[in-house]
């Protein structure tokens, strides 16, 4: 297969890019592996819609039958459902290509195409980072590294609850990964508004935050984050969120679950731990962090 018979840009995507119109990236394992039926689906087109609202162009991406796919139509959405779907990273995308797989796209590979065809912000649920028992166990996300060498805009909510988050964020800092606070100083912890971190800098708007990733890149930065709470009306309690989690995590290891099946068996235990209280906070934060981004584009777009 040729490099140009691997990628498709759909149309609209194109179309917003060569006239330099704001564009947000949209990844697409929280179709496949995130979130449960019917929400997946449900929560995909909602987010290319939170998109649209704000003035941009999404751009929903994942590999099927072997070509990276660049925005996405209904029916590819509903394929990414239906279908057997490989959990790709960075180092999955060739052998998918070449075997002519379905795939969805994590954090560091979504961030890796959207460089590539030249799109510069991207929303996300939470990123990956380092695992609890990292020093053991050497298991770090590759969203990490991603960062630190993909110039791209990550909105968030934080990484990843069920992970070391004070470890995370060394690693950013590390790494030379700004993590900018939307609305607040404090790093979001995913399902809840407060980890005890802080953040780099404080942004209260937009505008605020595209002049930071302006001149971050234009001073040869690579990525960076802007982090934003999940809406307080869905936010879970600390303590359930926490112990809901540490029961998760404890299940995984006590079955052997880990690597790639590891996050999406502890997002299942905790949706059911917590009564779906942790599915509707997963949900809402999409959205909020996905109109953030499109404000964010739009911004870096005027």
């Amino acid at each position: 297969m040729t490099q140009e018979a691997s990628l498709h840009i759909a149309p609209a995507v194109q179309a917003a890019l060569d006239a330099g119109r704001p564009v947000v990236a949209l990844e697409s394992t929280l179709i496949s592996h995130g979130l449960p039926a019917p929400t997946n689906l449900e929560t995909a087109r909602g987010l290319e819609a939170v998109v649209r609202e704000h003035g941009a162009t999404p751009a929903t991406i994942a590999i099927l039958h072997g070509q990276i796919r660049v925005g996405l139509d209904d029916a590819a959405l509903r394929t990414l459902t239906t279908e057997p779907v490989r959990k790709l990273s960075r180092r999955d995308l060739a052998a998918a290509v070449v075997q002519e797989a379905h795939g969805a796209t994590t954090v560091a590979a979504t961030m890796w195409i959207a460089h590539r065809v030249g799109i510069r912000v991207f929303a996300t649920g939470g990123i990956g980072g380092v695992h609890r028992g990292a020093g053991e166990t050497w298991d770090v996300s590759a969203d990490l590294p991603e960062l630190a060498q993909t110039p791209v805009l990550v909105v968030c909510a934080g990484a990843k609850s069920l992970l070391d988050l004070p470890k995370t964020r060394e690693y950013l800092e590390t790494w030379g990964v700004p993590v900018l606070g939307y609305g607040t100083a404090e790093l979001p912890a995913f399902y809840t508004p407060h980890s005890g971190l802080s953040v780099d800098a404080r942004v209260d708007t937009p505008a605020q935050a595209a002049a930071i990733a302006r001149t971050h890149w234009a001073l040869g930065g690579r990525g960076l984050l802007v982090t934003v709470p999940v809406p307080p009306d869905q936010a879970l309690a600390a303590q359930a969120a926490e112990d809901a989690l540490a029961q998760a995590v404890a299940e995984a290891e006590t079955q052997g679950i880990g690597g790639a099946r590891l996050t999406p068996f502890v997002l299942a235990r905790v949706k059911d731990l917590t009564g779906g209280e942790s599915l509707r906070a997963n949900v809402a934060l999409l959205l909020n962090n996905t109109a953030v981004a499109a404000q964010i584009a739009c911004a870096l777009a005027s």
